[in-house]
């Protein structure tokens, strides 16, 4: 068996112990910051991370213009993971397929031949068999690249050079969005269209002070290239660009196609970005084999190029918009598209930005841009005009030149000593060739030399007025705006705006009821049923023992009862769970959680809006919505604050004035504007009375008159201008009513 040796220790000084604590956050801190500024996050200028403007320059140096031959992905990727990108091919291939998937990318910037995968979320052919080049837009982002735009920096192995930045003539962090996770940090940047962002940034470099608000007049909100429908409000979505975080709320865009004989079905034309399809239909499916969407019969994919999927409904009487808000809260028809606009300030500072400050960066980098190209295109013409002032020269004195050339050992220095040229002006001399002297004309050259000091004088002035730079930026934005217009195919906005119903709970056990109408009968006892149909006589219909009839009315399958207890508390019925017309119907305490000493006072069905009058015995009151009287369980709802009282009316309150009778025979009328409007309460007194309490009130129209029904069914009424010793202020007393043929029960009837 071998010997174990022990290594020998280190000689003196060459071991330094270090804090594994401080090593640890060194190292990590580093990393994090690597990744950050490496991989992760969006330039804000050019809206790029590395690996894509890595990607855009290797095409660039590949020579792959819009309309050059197409190149194997598998050149590209290989040329950009040797000479810019080592993070492994398929990182680098991933990314290139997303930047030509329509569905992914808003602008794509690369245009691709083969399969790069579909919206059903098959992933792309392998790049051996794919095929690429860029699109007119990644141009735009290239545009001035050779001409000194952006700054350059050493590639990992320091042999090349690659560019720290685009020249970015596109808002592409905007326009295309971007998403990444960092360490500790992401980012998310929903796209936008490319012509409301250019009319954004022009308003903007007229007022660098807009705020949001301001900026929606233009952008309203984000732009999927997969359209669908955004249902936050324009609050939200401002806040949203405030901040530049949050989250909107983005749906499924769909339409209802008649069919045969009342038959109908909903198509979704338009499914959430970033959603796929293939997918969404399997959850759906799934979730109609477990029975959890009771109103859907069927779904099938027809989808050819375009998205098609067919959603049958179980019958032909459910409502749409019901059905389809069952599939929005269920799955991925509506989902929420995260917004953190988390992006590099100037290249190298992370650090979450508002659509105005994105759109900001984009503006000063091309303001940076045009000055580049500018100094660039100046030192041009000045290396130009150089030339041309010792090309005159030889021009004027061609046979001293030629002689020169031949006789003297050094032509160079001869030539500059002769005619005071400079080495640059001496070496292109010596340069030209024979041939091209024979074209060399006076006019010529000095109609070139004319031109460029034109434009150069042009360049400087440009370069010395900050007005006239962003002048020139916005002609470049205008410019920009009519190449993609909003009405043409690719610039037209594809995500509309809408609102989603109010009601965020459905019932789906409701919306499964066929509408049929119903007769609700109440006994004196309490017991509830529902005929079939609208029954106009009822005095054929049997009661239980003693009991007969209290109320009657109208009402439909889908219909909610209202049921107002003596304690104060409403309950809300199903009309399609009543017991049916054949027996003497059910108790009503049976379906609601009624107290033991409560009495039912009133039973009426609800109507969406109405407002009702709510008393109790001893005459105090208030006007309550039903809205607010409406609930989901069988406890009821606390309306009236009754004390030691009891409730005693329930009454429509539509009218101007309100008519209150008490058991002391004292009627008083007065304006329903006295009266306060709340969802709850104990309310304020109606009428005042020394013994005894209200028996009956009712809201009327004044200048119609005061009507009521007798026992056997007259109608009488006393016009406004006889009722004027009874009308006065809310809480007095009143006066003894004193109409001919007024019921002695003192009831409006």
């Amino acid at each position: 068996m071998a010997k174990h040796v022990d290594p020998p220790p280190p000689p003196d000084g060459g071991a330094t112990p270090v804090n594994l604590r401080e090593a640890l956050e060194e190292r990590y801190l580093a990393y994090a910051l690597s990744t950050i500024m490496g991989r992760a996050l969006p330039d804000a200028r050019d809206g790029l991370k590395p690996v894509h403007r890595r990607i855009l320059y290797g095409m660039q140096v590949l020579k792959l213009d819009p309309g050059a031959a197409f190149k194997k992905c598998a050149k590209i990727v290989g040329d950009v993971m040797g000479s810019y990108h080592p993070h492994g091919d398929q990182a680098i291939y991933d990314a290139l397929v997303r930047l030509a998937q329509d569905f992914s990318s808003r602008y794509p910037l690369i245009e691709g031949q083969g399969n790069f995968g579909n919206i059903d979320g098959d992933s792309a052919a392998a790049y051996r068999y794919t095929e690429a080049r860029m699109t007119d837009v990644a141009r735009l982002l290239l545009e001035g690249i050779d001409e000194d735009a952006v700054d350059f920096r050493d590639n990992y192995s320091g042999d090349q050079k690659e560019p720290i930045v685009l020249p970015a003539a596109l808002p592409n962090l905007l326009v295309n969005g971007a998403q990444g996770i960092a360490v500790g940090m992401a980012t998310s940047i929903p796209p936008h269209n490319l012509a409301e962002i250019c009319d954004a940034a022009l308003y903007l470099i007229g007022h660098r002070d807009a705020n949001a608000a301001q900026l929606m007049n233009f952008v309203p909100g984000p732009d999927f290239p997969t359209g669908g429908v955004i249902v936050d409000p324009p609050a939200a979505l401002a806040e949203i660009y405030r901040t530049g975080r949050g989250s909107i709320r983005l749906r499924a865009r769909w339409k209802k196609e008649e069919g045969v004989r009342g038959a109908w079905i909903a198509v979704v034309t338009e499914i959430p970005y970033g959603v796929q399809k293939s997918r969404l239909i399997e959850k759906i499916a799934e979730l109609f084999n477990e029975r959890k969407l009771p109103l859907i019969g069927d779904i099938r994919d027809e989808s050819a190029e375009d998205v098609r999927i067919v959603i049958e409904p179980k019958t032909r009487t459910i409502d749409a918009d019901v059905m389809m808000e069952s599939l929005f809260k269920l799955t991925e028809l509506e989902t929420r598209v995260g917004v953190n606009m988390n992006v590099l300030v100037d290249g190298v500072t992370p650090r979450v930005v508002s659509l105005g400050e994105a759109i900001g960066q984009w503006l000063d980098h091309r303001r940076d841009v045009l000055l580049r190209r500018s100094r660039n295109r100046l030192a041009e013409i000045e290396r130009r005009l150089e030339l041309l002032a010792g090309m005159i020269i030889v021009f004027l004195n061609l046979d001293e030149v030629i002689r020169i050339i031949r006789e003297e050992d050094e032509p160079k220095q001869a030539l500059m000593a002769r005619f005071k040229l400079s080495d640059m002006q001496a070496n292109y001399v010596l340069d030209t060739r024979l041939r091209s002297l024979r074209r060399l004309e006076e006019m010529e050259l000095r109609r070139e030399h004319d031109e460029l000091t034109k434009e150069k004088a042009e360049v400087e002035k440009l370069l010395g007025d900050e007005k006239a730079q962003w002048k020139t930026v916005t002609w470049q934005i205008r410019e920009l705006k009519k190449k993609y217009p909003a009405d043409s195919k690719i610039g037209k906005r594809r995500t509309s705006f809408g609102v989603a119903p109010a009601a965020a709970e459905i019932d789906l056990a409701e919306a499964l009821v066929e509408r049929e109408p119903v007769t609700i009968v109440i006994s004196e006892k309490g017991w509830i049923r529902a005929l079939k149909g609208h029954v106009q006589d009822l005095s054929s219909l049997q009661f239980k023992g003693d009991d007969s009839l209290q109320a009657s009315f109208f009402a439909e399958t889908t219909s909610k009862i209202l049921v107002l207890a003596s304690n104060g508390k409403v309950f809300t019925l199903d009309a399609a769970k009543l017991p049916g017309g054949r027996g003497h119907g059910e108790p009503i305490r049976l379906m609601a959680d009624i107290d033991e000493g409560a009495d039912i006072v009133a039973v009426m069905p609800y109507r969406a809006g109405a407002k009702m009058l709510i008393a109790t015995a001893d005459g105090r009151g208030f006007i309550v919505g039903q809205d607010e009287m409406t609930g989901n369980t069988r406890k009821g709802k606390v309306v009236l604050n009754v004390d030691e009282s009891r409730a005693a009316l329930l009454v429509p309150a539509e009218g101007d004035h309100i008519a209150v009778i008490g058991e002391n025979r004292k009627l008083l009328i007065f304006p329903r504007d006295q009266l306060p409007e709340m969802a709850r309460g104990k309310g304020v007194r109606l009428q005042r009375y020394k013994d005894g309490g209200v028996s009956d009130a009712k809201a009327f129209v004044l200048k119609d008159g005061l009507t009521w029904r007798d026992s056997a069914g007259r109608t009488f009424t006393v016009e406004k201008a006889d009722l004027t010793d009874w009308i006065g202020a809310r809480a007095e007393a009143g006066r003894i009513v004193s109409f001919k043929g007024f019921p002695k029960n003192n009831r409006f009837g």
